[in-house]
Protein backbone atom coordinates (compact mmCIF):
# COMPACT_ATOMS: atom_id res chain seq x y z
CA UNK A 1 0.00 0.00 0.00
CA UNK A 2 0.89 3.97 -0.81
CA UNK A 3 2.25 5.38 2.52
CA UNK A 4 -0.36 8.39 2.89
CA UNK A 5 0.00 10.55 5.75
CA UNK A 6 -2.36 13.49 6.55
CA UNK A 7 -1.49 16.55 8.62
CA UNK A 8 -3.23 19.30 10.40
CA UNK A 9 -3.50 22.86 8.74
CA UNK A 10 -0.97 25.29 7.92
CA UNK A 11 -1.83 27.86 5.91
CA UNK A 12 0.64 29.65 4.52
CA UNK A 13 2.78 26.51 4.20
CA UNK A 14 4.27 25.38 0.40
CA UNK A 15 7.36 27.12 -1.08
CA UNK A 16 8.04 27.35 -5.18
CA UNK A 17 10.61 28.54 -7.36
CA UNK A 18 11.49 28.92 -11.14
CA UNK A 19 14.28 29.81 -13.38
CA UNK A 20 14.20 30.14 -17.39
CA UNK A 21 17.24 31.59 -19.20
CA UNK A 22 15.08 33.37 -22.58
CA UNK A 23 18.02 32.29 -24.93
CA UNK A 24 18.31 27.96 -24.13
CA UNK A 25 21.45 28.14 -22.63
CA UNK A 26 21.53 25.50 -19.44
CA UNK A 27 21.53 26.29 -16.01
CA UNK A 28 22.92 23.95 -13.14
CA UNK A 29 20.34 22.37 -11.09
CA UNK A 30 22.37 23.54 -8.24
CA UNK A 31 20.99 26.46 -8.67
CA UNK A 32 17.64 25.62 -8.35
CA UNK A 33 18.01 23.31 -5.56
CA UNK A 34 19.58 26.51 -3.44
CA UNK A 35 16.53 28.20 -4.15
CA UNK A 36 14.08 26.30 -3.34
CA UNK A 37 16.47 25.27 -0.11
CA UNK A 38 16.44 28.84 0.77
CA UNK A 39 12.84 27.86 1.70
CA UNK A 40 13.00 25.44 3.71
CA UNK A 41 10.94 26.44 6.41
CA UNK A 42 7.78 26.13 4.12
CA UNK A 43 7.71 22.50 3.83
CA UNK A 44 7.80 19.78 6.52
CA UNK A 45 9.45 16.77 4.64
CA UNK A 46 5.97 14.81 2.99
CA UNK A 47 6.80 16.42 -0.41
CA UNK A 48 9.28 18.05 -2.92
CA UNK A 49 9.99 17.68 -6.56
CA UNK A 50 11.53 19.59 -9.39
CA UNK A 51 10.59 20.11 -13.11
CA UNK A 52 13.24 20.30 -15.73
CA UNK A 53 13.72 21.17 -19.19
CA UNK A 54 16.40 20.50 -21.90
CA UNK A 55 17.33 17.44 -20.11
CA UNK A 56 16.83 14.70 -22.93
CA UNK A 57 18.74 16.40 -26.22
CA UNK A 58 19.56 12.59 -27.47
CA UNK A 59 15.66 11.84 -27.33
CA UNK A 60 14.49 15.39 -27.49
CA UNK A 61 11.78 14.19 -30.27
CA UNK A 62 10.63 11.59 -27.83
CA UNK A 63 7.69 11.70 -24.97
CA UNK A 64 9.40 10.91 -21.71
CA UNK A 65 7.71 9.36 -19.64
CA UNK A 66 8.65 9.64 -15.94
CA UNK A 67 6.92 6.37 -14.50
CA UNK A 68 6.93 5.73 -10.46
CA UNK A 69 5.53 1.92 -9.38
CA UNK A 70 4.96 0.27 -6.18
CA UNK A 71 6.01 -2.88 -7.64
CA UNK A 72 8.14 -5.27 -10.10
CA UNK A 73 5.04 -6.27 -10.96
CA UNK A 74 3.07 -2.58 -11.75
CA UNK A 75 6.09 -1.71 -14.12
CA UNK A 76 6.04 -5.29 -15.85
CA UNK A 77 2.31 -4.18 -16.68
CA UNK A 78 3.34 -0.32 -17.91
CA UNK A 79 5.87 -2.11 -20.42
CA UNK A 80 3.41 -4.59 -21.83
CA UNK A 81 0.89 -1.79 -22.17
CA UNK A 82 3.48 0.72 -23.22
CA UNK A 83 4.31 -2.03 -25.72
CA UNK A 84 1.25 -2.29 -27.26
CA UNK A 85 0.34 1.48 -27.41
CA UNK A 86 3.63 3.00 -28.44
CA UNK A 87 6.64 3.11 -30.66
CA UNK A 88 9.32 2.28 -27.45
CA UNK A 89 12.65 3.65 -28.59
CA UNK A 90 14.60 3.37 -24.81
CA UNK A 91 14.14 2.59 -21.25
CA UNK A 92 16.23 2.65 -18.30
CA UNK A 93 15.76 3.05 -14.37
CA UNK A 94 15.76 6.86 -13.22
CA UNK A 95 19.38 7.14 -11.39
CA UNK A 96 18.88 7.56 -7.69
CA UNK A 97 21.07 7.78 -5.20
CA UNK A 98 20.39 6.23 -1.07
CA UNK A 99 19.75 8.98 1.24
CA UNK A 100 19.13 8.06 4.76
CA UNK A 101 16.10 9.41 5.43
CA UNK A 102 14.19 8.39 3.03
CA UNK A 103 12.89 4.61 3.20
CA UNK A 104 10.96 1.78 1.04
CA UNK A 105 10.66 4.04 -2.04
CA UNK A 106 8.82 3.58 -4.89
CA UNK A 107 11.06 2.46 -8.16
CA UNK A 108 11.67 5.02 -11.14
CA UNK A 109 12.04 4.73 -14.42
CA UNK A 110 12.43 6.44 -17.48
CA UNK A 111 10.61 5.25 -21.54
CA UNK A 112 11.22 7.34 -24.46
CA UNK A 113 8.28 6.48 -26.64
CA UNK A 114 6.21 7.74 -29.77
CA UNK A 115 2.29 6.68 -29.60
CA UNK A 116 0.82 4.57 -32.28
CA UNK A 117 -1.68 6.89 -34.22
CA UNK A 118 -3.47 5.15 -36.71
CA UNK A 119 -5.73 5.95 -39.61
CA UNK A 120 -7.16 9.13 -40.97
CA UNK A 121 -6.53 11.76 -37.58
CA UNK A 122 -2.65 10.33 -37.46
CA UNK A 123 -1.48 13.41 -38.67
CA UNK A 124 -0.21 16.30 -36.63
CA UNK A 125 0.81 17.22 -33.61
CA UNK A 126 -2.45 17.55 -31.72
CA UNK A 127 -3.56 13.61 -32.75
CA UNK A 128 0.03 12.95 -31.43
CA UNK A 129 -0.66 14.34 -28.37
CA UNK A 130 -3.97 13.51 -27.60
CA UNK A 131 -2.68 9.96 -27.41
CA UNK A 132 -0.44 10.60 -25.28
CA UNK A 133 -3.13 12.16 -22.31
CA UNK A 134 -4.98 9.10 -22.86
CA UNK A 135 -2.11 6.84 -22.40
CA UNK A 136 -1.08 8.82 -19.07
CA UNK A 137 -5.28 8.55 -18.05
CA UNK A 138 -5.30 5.20 -19.03
CA UNK A 139 -2.11 4.15 -16.83
CA UNK A 140 -2.85 6.44 -13.75
CA UNK A 141 -6.66 4.82 -13.35
CA UNK A 142 -6.28 1.53 -14.83
CA UNK A 143 -2.53 0.15 -14.02
CA UNK A 144 -2.79 -0.43 -9.94
CA UNK A 145 0.56 0.84 -8.07
CA UNK A 146 1.36 2.76 -11.22
CA UNK A 147 1.52 6.25 -12.09
CA UNK A 148 2.83 9.02 -14.83
CA UNK A 149 4.72 11.61 -13.45
CA UNK A 150 5.71 13.41 -16.49
CA UNK A 151 4.81 12.92 -19.43
CA UNK A 152 6.64 15.78 -22.02
CA UNK A 153 9.52 15.70 -24.57
CA UNK A 154 12.71 16.80 -23.79
CA UNK A 155 11.66 17.23 -19.54
CA UNK A 156 11.12 15.36 -16.45
CA UNK A 157 10.04 15.77 -13.55
CA UNK A 158 11.05 14.44 -10.31
CA UNK A 159 9.41 14.49 -6.80
CA UNK A 160 8.53 12.56 -3.76
CA UNK A 161 8.15 12.41 -0.30
CA UNK A 162 11.00 14.19 1.45
CA UNK A 163 12.41 17.80 1.90
CA UNK A 164 14.32 19.24 -1.37
CA UNK A 165 17.60 18.70 -0.30
CA UNK A 166 16.80 14.63 0.31
CA UNK A 167 14.57 14.20 -3.04
CA UNK A 168 17.22 16.49 -4.78
CA UNK A 169 19.89 14.07 -3.36
CA UNK A 170 17.31 11.06 -4.54
CA UNK A 171 17.09 11.47 -7.97
CA UNK A 172 20.94 13.36 -8.68
CA UNK A 173 19.18 16.98 -9.50
CA UNK A 174 22.59 18.79 -9.39
CA UNK A 175 23.64 16.67 -12.00
CA UNK A 176 21.07 17.84 -14.42
CA UNK A 177 21.77 21.36 -16.31
CA UNK A 178 18.30 22.34 -18.01
CA UNK A 179 17.12 25.74 -19.76
CA UNK A 180 13.83 26.25 -17.53
CA UNK A 181 13.90 24.61 -13.70
CA UNK A 182 10.58 24.94 -11.37
CA UNK A 183 10.39 23.27 -7.89
CA UNK A 184 8.15 22.79 -5.10
CA UNK A 185 8.41 22.60 -1.05
CA UNK A 186 5.39 21.41 0.14
CA UNK A 187 3.38 21.52 3.51
CA UNK A 188 0.34 19.63 2.54
CA UNK A 189 -2.93 21.06 4.36
CA UNK A 190 -5.91 19.05 3.22
CA UNK A 191 -4.47 16.22 0.83
CA UNK A 192 -2.22 13.47 1.68
CA UNK A 193 1.62 13.85 1.64
CA UNK A 194 2.57 10.66 -0.25
CA UNK A 195 5.43 9.86 -3.30
CA UNK A 196 2.69 10.95 -6.19
CA UNK A 197 0.68 13.84 -4.27
CA UNK A 198 4.46 15.69 -4.56
CA UNK A 199 4.60 18.30 -7.01
CA UNK A 200 5.20 19.31 -9.93
CA UNK A 201 1.75 17.93 -11.46
CA UNK A 202 2.51 17.61 -14.90
CA UNK A 203 0.76 16.34 -18.54
CA UNK A 204 2.86 16.48 -21.93
CA UNK A 205 5.35 19.00 -21.30
CA UNK A 206 3.09 21.08 -19.10
CA UNK A 207 4.43 21.44 -15.45
CA UNK A 208 2.64 22.51 -12.41
CA UNK A 209 4.06 23.71 -8.82
CA UNK A 210 1.46 25.02 -6.29
CA UNK A 211 1.34 27.30 -3.20
CA UNK A 212 -2.08 26.82 -1.50
CA UNK A 213 -4.92 25.77 -2.10
CA UNK A 214 -7.84 25.01 -4.63
CA UNK A 215 -10.97 25.05 -2.74
CA UNK A 216 -13.16 24.45 -6.19
CA UNK A 217 -11.18 21.17 -6.81
CA UNK A 218 -14.52 19.27 -6.83
CA UNK A 219 -16.23 21.99 -9.45
CA UNK A 220 -13.20 21.60 -11.77
CA UNK A 221 -12.64 17.89 -11.47
CA UNK A 222 -16.22 17.57 -12.54
CA UNK A 223 -14.92 20.10 -15.38
CA UNK A 224 -12.50 18.40 -16.47
CA UNK A 225 -13.90 14.56 -16.40
CA UNK A 226 -16.15 16.12 -18.90
CA UNK A 227 -13.21 16.22 -21.59
CA UNK A 228 -12.31 12.55 -20.25
CA UNK A 229 -9.06 13.73 -17.53
CA UNK A 230 -8.98 11.75 -14.91
CA UNK A 231 -7.95 12.78 -11.60
CA UNK A 232 -6.30 9.86 -9.52
CA UNK A 233 -2.94 11.59 -7.85
CA UNK A 234 -5.25 12.24 -4.61
CA UNK A 235 -4.55 16.07 -4.46
CA UNK A 236 -6.16 19.50 -5.91
CA UNK A 237 -3.51 20.72 -8.08
CA UNK A 238 -3.86 17.95 -10.32
CA UNK A 239 -6.52 20.18 -11.87
CA UNK A 240 -4.31 23.11 -12.68
CA UNK A 241 -2.32 20.83 -14.89
CA UNK A 242 -5.71 19.53 -16.80
CA UNK A 243 -7.37 22.81 -16.87
CA UNK A 244 -3.71 24.23 -18.80
CA UNK A 245 -3.78 21.69 -21.15
CA UNK A 246 -7.63 22.07 -21.83
CA UNK A 247 -7.69 25.41 -21.89
CA UNK A 248 -4.63 26.22 -24.16
CA UNK A 249 -3.68 23.00 -26.09
CA UNK A 250 -7.17 21.77 -26.80
CA UNK A 251 -9.61 24.96 -26.86
CA UNK A 252 -6.98 27.10 -28.19
CA UNK A 253 -7.17 30.16 -25.85
CA UNK A 254 -3.74 32.21 -25.76
CA UNK A 255 -1.72 32.12 -22.56
CA UNK A 256 -3.05 35.35 -20.82
CA UNK A 257 -6.59 34.36 -21.48
CA UNK A 258 -6.60 31.20 -20.00
CA UNK A 259 -4.72 32.46 -16.87
CA UNK A 260 -7.74 34.95 -16.67
CA UNK A 261 -10.30 32.36 -17.37
CA UNK A 262 -8.48 30.90 -14.37
CA UNK A 263 -8.27 33.90 -12.46
CA UNK A 264 -10.62 36.04 -13.79
CA UNK A 265 -11.92 39.68 -12.74
CA UNK A 266 -15.14 39.49 -10.28
CA UNK A 267 -18.37 40.21 -11.56
CA UNK A 268 -18.85 43.60 -9.76
CA UNK A 269 -15.00 44.59 -11.74
CA UNK A 270 -16.04 43.13 -15.23
CA UNK A 271 -20.26 45.66 -14.77
CA UNK A 272 -17.59 48.17 -14.57
CA UNK A 273 -15.63 47.83 -17.48
CA UNK A 274 -16.33 49.22 -21.39
CA UNK A 275 -18.79 47.34 -23.25
CA UNK A 276 -15.54 45.24 -25.96
CA UNK A 277 -13.67 44.42 -22.58
CA UNK A 278 -16.99 43.51 -20.54
CA UNK A 279 -18.31 40.98 -23.21
CA UNK A 280 -14.72 39.09 -23.46
CA UNK A 281 -14.47 38.31 -19.65
CA UNK A 282 -18.34 37.90 -19.62
CA UNK A 283 -17.53 35.19 -21.75
CA UNK A 284 -14.74 33.66 -20.22
CA UNK A 285 -16.63 33.44 -17.05
CA UNK A 286 -19.78 32.36 -18.85
CA UNK A 287 -17.99 29.44 -21.39
CA UNK A 288 -15.06 28.69 -18.70
CA UNK A 289 -16.36 28.75 -15.91
CA UNK A 290 -15.86 25.26 -14.58
CA UNK A 291 -12.21 25.89 -14.65
CA UNK A 292 -11.80 28.82 -12.37
CA UNK A 293 -9.35 28.03 -9.64
CA UNK A 294 -11.05 29.64 -6.01
CA UNK A 295 -9.30 29.72 -3.45
CA UNK A 296 -5.59 30.73 -2.19
CA UNK A 297 -2.77 30.04 -4.77
CA UNK A 298 0.45 31.08 -6.14
CA UNK A 299 0.83 28.95 -9.02
CA UNK A 300 4.52 28.66 -11.54
CA UNK A 301 3.83 26.79 -14.81
CA UNK A 302 6.15 25.50 -17.06
CA UNK A 303 6.02 24.63 -21.15
CA UNK A 304 8.56 24.05 -23.39
CA UNK A 305 9.52 27.53 -24.50
CA UNK A 306 8.15 29.64 -21.23
CA UNK A 307 7.86 30.21 -17.42
CA UNK A 308 4.49 31.44 -16.07
CA UNK A 309 3.75 33.04 -12.87
CA UNK A 310 0.17 33.94 -11.48
CA UNK A 311 -1.66 34.65 -8.17
CA UNK A 312 -5.37 34.02 -7.12
CA UNK A 313 -7.90 36.82 -7.54
CA UNK A 314 -7.08 38.58 -4.12
CA UNK A 315 -3.15 37.41 -4.06
CA UNK A 316 -3.61 35.50 -0.67
CA UNK A 317 -0.32 33.73 -1.44
CA UNK A 318 2.84 35.22 -2.19
CA UNK A 319 5.10 35.57 -5.42
CA UNK A 320 8.25 37.58 -6.34
CA UNK A 321 9.45 38.11 -9.95
CA UNK A 322 13.10 39.22 -10.66
CA UNK A 323 14.95 39.56 -13.66
CA UNK A 324 19.14 39.93 -15.01
CA UNK A 325 20.04 39.70 -18.27
CA UNK A 326 18.58 36.34 -20.09
CA UNK A 327 17.37 35.18 -16.56
CA UNK A 328 14.10 35.69 -14.96
CA UNK A 329 13.35 33.96 -11.24
CA UNK A 330 10.15 34.03 -9.60
CA UNK A 331 9.41 32.31 -6.33
CA UNK A 332 7.44 32.68 -2.74
CA UNK A 333 9.96 35.19 -1.28
CA UNK A 334 12.71 37.23 -2.43
CA UNK A 335 14.92 35.36 -0.71
CA UNK A 336 14.65 32.62 -2.70
CA UNK A 337 16.00 35.00 -5.43
CA UNK A 338 18.67 36.70 -4.24
CA UNK A 339 20.15 33.58 -2.62
CA UNK A 340 20.97 32.62 -6.63
CA UNK A 341 20.86 36.01 -7.65
CA UNK A 342 22.48 38.67 -5.09
CA UNK A 343 22.03 41.39 -7.87
CA UNK A 344 18.85 41.93 -9.56
CA UNK A 345 18.37 44.08 -12.54
CA UNK A 346 14.69 44.24 -11.57
CA UNK A 347 12.44 42.66 -8.72
CA UNK A 348 8.70 42.97 -8.42
CA UNK A 349 5.19 41.44 -6.96
CA UNK A 350 2.92 40.61 -9.69
CA UNK A 351 -0.32 42.25 -8.60
CA UNK A 352 -3.57 39.77 -7.80
CA UNK A 353 -4.74 38.02 -11.48
CA UNK A 354 -2.16 39.38 -13.44
CA UNK A 355 0.34 36.59 -14.90
CA UNK A 356 4.28 37.32 -15.17
CA UNK A 357 4.63 35.42 -18.89
CA UNK A 358 8.51 35.06 -19.95
CA UNK A 359 8.68 33.13 -23.27
CA UNK A 360 12.52 32.32 -24.39
CA UNK A 361 13.27 33.82 -27.99
CA UNK A 362 12.03 32.10 -30.90
CA UNK A 363 14.20 29.21 -32.22
CA UNK A 364 15.79 28.83 -28.64
CA UNK A 365 15.14 25.06 -28.33
CA UNK A 366 13.85 22.08 -30.07
CA UNK A 367 10.21 21.86 -30.17
CA UNK A 368 9.82 25.16 -29.16
CA UNK A 369 6.14 26.41 -28.18
CA UNK A 370 4.66 29.69 -27.95
CA UNK A 371 1.08 30.04 -26.75
CA UNK A 372 1.08 33.95 -27.15
CA UNK A 373 -1.12 34.63 -29.99
CA UNK A 374 -4.03 36.79 -29.28
CA UNK A 375 -7.29 36.31 -30.85
CA UNK A 376 -9.54 37.91 -28.19
CA UNK A 377 -12.09 38.88 -31.47
CA UNK A 378 -13.51 35.39 -31.52
CA UNK A 379 -13.90 35.03 -27.82
CA UNK A 380 -15.77 38.07 -28.18
CA UNK A 381 -17.99 36.52 -30.68
CA UNK A 382 -18.84 33.71 -28.52
CA UNK A 383 -20.14 36.67 -25.97
CA UNK A 384 -22.21 37.97 -28.29
CA UNK A 385 -23.73 34.61 -28.83
CA UNK A 386 -23.91 34.07 -25.56
CA UNK A 387 -26.36 36.85 -25.20
CA UNK A 388 -29.09 35.86 -26.68
CA UNK A 389 -29.12 33.19 -24.13
CA UNK A 390 -31.59 34.07 -20.69
CA UNK A 391 -28.92 34.48 -17.90
CA UNK A 392 -30.87 31.83 -16.04
CA UNK A 393 -29.41 29.30 -17.63
CA UNK A 394 -26.23 29.92 -16.04
CA UNK A 395 -27.22 30.85 -13.06
CA UNK A 396 -30.21 28.38 -11.69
Amino acid sequence: MWNLTTLGREVSGCGISGIIHRKGEPISGQMIIKSICCQYERGNGLGAGFAAYGIYPDFKDYYALHVMAQSKEALEKVEDFLQRRTFLTFQEPIPTRKVKTIHNPPLFKRYFVKPRVEGEESCGLFAEEEQMVQIVMEINEKIEGAYVISSGKNMGAFKGVGFPDEIAEFFRVDEYRAYIWTAHNRFPTNTPGWWGGAHPFTLLDWSIVHNGEISSYGTNRRYLELFGYKCTLLTDTEVVAYALDLLIRKLGLPLELACKAMAPPFWMEIDEMEEEERELYSALRILYGGAVLNGPFAILFAYNGGLVGLNDRVKLRPLVAASKGDLYFMGSEEAAIRSICPDPERVWAPKAGEPVIIEMEEGAIPNQKSYLKVRPKEVREDALRIRSIPLSLFTS
